[in-house]
């Protein structure tokens, strides 16, 4: 691909790292520096593929983008995906259209099939890649929830998976017969008590069962479910049976205090968003796995998956421009625009993207158009003060400052430079894999395909096909043990 001209008129280099260049065995986000030793001589790279539920990173001015909505888009990535031996596709998801003071915000992503729905009709043209649906615990019900998710999981032969959010956002309550929104620790709750119901019901039948069996029985039939509290009250008696990896895999992306114990009680994999500097993953891991322990479960029980993106080139020289370039073509001037505008709480439109920020305050009252969630005066300005300083500091446009702001490294180099990389995340401990975001659609993926993957191979350190049938399987993650399973053993 030729890279357009258009480009920044500096380097953008992330804040809070020291002037020492990353690629300098002696800076301490180099993957060589002494802080960070092996202690996974033989672990292996795994790789997802991530389409953003509300999406920033596509280039949608390069004459190769695809549509974000149509099917073809997501066949050709899927179907590039598995020939990588990929193991998961992973559909992120929103519950409403985006709006900013009253406007339709079409800067992105606007609307997209359902994604249990995409992912069904994904499931008939592929036959080994996971299928990972982000389903909203705030707005749905149980046991509809926890049907759909295994329907898909036993149609694709165990390759279904469920990446569980909730909501603080109120104006997408009002897409919802209950309306409203849950304080912060009211959400977790609610997911953990529709998550407890998902397992009874997905564990109802045995794992032999063919559906034979007669409902409430005691001798291998399935099993009633019946769950009673201030948040659900469930009967039924469930109608399909355990699908070949017994439940769909969870995944959870919380990163508060509260998400993060979520997560290690719960996830199978932890979809995180430190995956640029290899310090800040190392203390995630370090995190997570401390508080799976006080859960109960061994440390590495849980999986983690940063999303993060990769650009390779030639040489590293071509490599770092070419990624300089899809930064800045990431955010356009309206973005940019609108980015800032969402902080000072105003229509920003007629502003210059290349001038400076506005030199009042923000109107912190409308704060919180686009997300219709609550955020403090205080808040605003302390964002709007900072922003403001490295503006000052650096010389920075509206446009730079956003980029400067928005943008993380990833993994960017020489396919066997990127391919170094990602042994050494996985071989530390900082990750189990990566969930990439591609800067286009659909042709994303190929240069990591074609050139990345066939470095890891060499190196011993990715499949050479795929290690079974099920999501579980290829993840390398322990089978489910059905309640009834365990009650016998106890």
């Amino acid at each position: 691909m030729t890279i357009p001209v258009t480009r920044p008129s500096r380097p953008q280099t992330h804040p809070s790292r020291p002037q020492t260049h990353p690629d300098h065995p002696d800076h301490p986000d180099h993957p060589d520096h002494p802080s960070h030793p092996i202690t996974r001589p033989a672990a292996q790279v795994h790789f997802g593929v991530f389409f953003q539920g509300v999406n920033h990173t596509t280039i949608w001015s390069d004459p190769e983008s695809g549509s974000q909505t149509d099917f073809a888009t997501f066949e050709r990535v899927i179907r590039t995906a598995e020939r990588g031996l990929f193991d998961a596709f992973f559909l992120g998801e929103g519950l409403r259209l985006r709006e900013s003071r009253g406007a339709l915000h079409d800067l992105d992503v606007v609307g997209r099939p359902d994604a249990i729905t995409q992912l069904a009709a994904l499931a008939a043209i592929t036959t080994h890649i996971g299928l990972v649906a982000t389903q909203n615990t705030t707005y749905n019900d149980p046991a509809d929830l926890a049907r759909r998710l295994q329907s898909l999981d036993v149609l694709s032969g165990g390759r279904a998976a469920w990446n569980v959010v909730t909501t603080d956002n109120a104006w997408t309550g009002a897409n919802f017969r209950r309306g409203g929104y849950l304080d912060h620790a009211l959400r977790y709750e609610r997911a953990q008590g529709q998550l407890n119901v998902a397992r009874q019901i997905w564990d109802a039948f045995p794992d032999s069962a063919d559906g034979a069996g007669s409902p409430g029985s005691s001798d291998g039939g399935v099993a009633h479910v019946s769950e009673h509290s201030d948040l659900f009250d469930v009967e039924l008696d469930p109608t399909t049976p355990r699908s070949p990896q017994g439940h769909p895999v969870i995944f959870q992306a919380g990163d508060s205090p509260q998400g993060r114990d979520f997560a290690a009680a719960n996830a199978d994999v932890i979809f995180s968003r430190h995956g640029s500097v290899l310090a800040e993953a190392l203390e995630f891991a370090a995190d997570v796995r401390r508080r799976a322990v006080a859960a109960g479960r061994p440390e590495d029980d849980v999986q983690i998956f940063p999303g993060t993106g990769i650009i390779v080139g030639d040489t590293p020289a071509e490599a770092e421009e070419k990624a300089r370039w899809v930064r800045w073509n990431q955010v356009t001037p309206a973005t940019a625009l609108s980015t800032v505008g969402n902080i000072w709480g105003e229509d920003l439109s007629g502003y210059d993207p290349d001038g400076p920020l506005p030199a009042h305050d923000p109107v912190v009252e409308e704060l919180g158009g686009e997300r219709g969630s609550a955020t403090t005066g205080a808040r605003t300005r302390e964002i709007a003060a900072q922003w403001r300083a490295l503006a000052e500091a650096e010389h920075l446009s509206i446009r730079e400052l956003v980029v400067r702001n928005s943008s993380e490294r990833g993994f960017q180099g020489t396919p066997a430079a990127v391919a170094e990389d990602l042994v050494r995340w996985v071989r530390t401990g900082a990750v189990d894999g990566f969930n990439i975001s591609p800067w286009i659609v659909p042709s994303g993926l190929d240069d990591i395909v074609d050139k990345v993957v066939p470095e890891l191979q060499e190196r011993g350190a990715y499949p050479a096909s795929y290690t079974g049938t099920t999501l579980r399987e290829n993840l390398g993650l322990r089978a489910p043990l059905t309640r009834r399973a365990a009650v016998g053993a106890a």
